[in-house]
């Protein structure tokens, strides 16, 4: 009888799947890299909101944003010494909660001195923008920064 038991027992602890030494090879590896430059889905407007594509949605938003600074500048009138072509480049921050706020503006010598209050009318076209929906990174709402060229092209 203790033969026939000790033999039970050692079935029974030789077929279960919990007392096995090995691994599963069935287990998905965590995924524990995460690449903090980019974002899973870009900012966007309410007309863009719908663009499922992540590169037609970026399109869109910079296209618009493009439009909408380039529209609020366009109702000033500039008086210069000489003309200029140049690009000036804008820094801009999104933040989780899709308010954007001007960080800086970069730009040359030149249009520094020819045009003072062109970063003050920039800021001005940055706050009349409506609300943007952020970027979002995991399914979580984050803040990101963006760089908006501006192309200047003025003439006497």
């Amino acid at each position: 009888m203790r033969i026939f038991s000790l033999l039970l027992l050692m079935i029974l602890l030789t077929s279960c799947d919990k007392f096995s030494l090995t691994k599963s090879k069935n287990i998905q590896p965590l995924d524990t890299v995460v690449n903090f430059t980019a974002v899973d889905t870009y900012p966007s407007f309410k007309n863009c909101d719908a663009i499922i594509d992540k590169v037609e949605k970026q399109n869109c938003f910079r296209n618009t944003i493009h439009t909408k600074i380039g529209e609020e500048l366009l109702k000033h009138t500039f008086t210069l010494q000489d003309s200029v072509n140049e690009t000036v480049l804008v820094n801009l921050i999104i933040d989780k909660n899709g308010v954007i706020n001007f960080e800086s503006l970069q730009s040359s010598k030149k249009i520094q001195e020819q045009l003072p209050l062109l970063d003050s009318l920039v800021e001005a076209s940055v706050k009349s923008l409506e609300k943007i929906y952020p970027a979002i990174k995991r399914g979580i709402p984050v803040t990101t920064k963006y760089q908006l060229p501006i192309k200047i092209k003025l003439e006497n």
